[in-house]
C-alpha cells in the first residue's frame, strides 16, 4: 500500500512543485535547473560511487563487514537514478543521499530494522562440499559427492585426413 501511495504521490509533488517554481522563475530557468541537477548530480553519483567502491575494496581485503560499504554503494546508486529523474523532490531526496552523513544516518536506521541471520567470509564450508543443514547423515558412510565411473581413450592412433567420419564429405556420396 504504502508503494502505491509513494507511486501516486511523487509524481503530484513533481508537477506540483514544476508548476510553483515555473511559474515564479518561468518555463526556460526551470528547465535549465532540471538539467543541471541532472549533469551535476552525476559527477557528484561518480566521485561519491568511486569512493565507495575504495571503502568496499578495503573491507574486502582487510576481510572486514562489507554491509555498511555496500549499503552506502546502493544508497549512492540510488540517488543517481532519482537525480537523473527530472524533478525538484527527487533531485532533492537524490542530493540529501549524497551527503555521508545522511547515508549513515540512514544505514543506522535500516540497521536497527533488519537483522542478519548469519554472516561468513573466507574460506568455509559450501553447499555441496559436505555442509548441508537439512541432509539427513549417509548411513554408508560414503561420501555422495563421488561419482564412479568407467573410461576409454577413444584418441585415434595415426593422423586423419579429410572429413572426420561423423558427416559425409563432399567426395564420400
Amino acid at each position: 500500500m504504502y508503494l502505491f501511495l509513494a507511486f501516486l504521490m511523487v509524481p503530484i509533488l513533481e508537477i506540483a512543485l514544476f508548476i510553483q517554481v515555473g511559474d515564479l522563475i518561468g518555463l526556460w530557468p526551470t528547465l535549465g535547473i532540471v538539467v543541471l541537477t541532472a549533469i551535476l548530480g552525476t559527477w557528484l553519483v561518480r566521485t561519491q560511487g568511486r569512493m565507495a567502491m575504495g571503502q568496499l575494496r578495503n573491507s574486502f581485503s582487510q576481510l572486514g563487514d562489507p554491509t555498511e560499504p555496500l549499503a552506502h554503494g546502493a544508497m549512492i546508486l540510488f540517488s543517481g537514478a532519482l537525480l537523473l529523474t527530472p524533478g525538484f523532490f527527487t533531485d532533492a531526496i537524490g542530493f540529501a543521499l549524497l551527503v555521508p552523513p545522511v547515508r549513515v544516518a540512514v544505514y543506522k536506521y535500516l540497521r536497527s530494522r533488519v537483522s542478519v541471520a548469519q554472516f561468513q567470509m573466507g574460506p568455509g564450508p559450501m553447499p555441496g562440499h559436505g555442509f548441508n543443514p537439512g541432509a539427513r547423515p549417509n548411513p554408508t558412510g560414503q561420501n555422495d559427492d563421488i561419482i564412479d565411473g568407467e573410461f576409454e581413450d577413444v584418441t585415434s592412433p595415426r593422423p586423419r585426413t579429410g572429413p572426420s567420419g561423423w558427416v559425409e564429405g563432399p567426395d564420400r556420396r
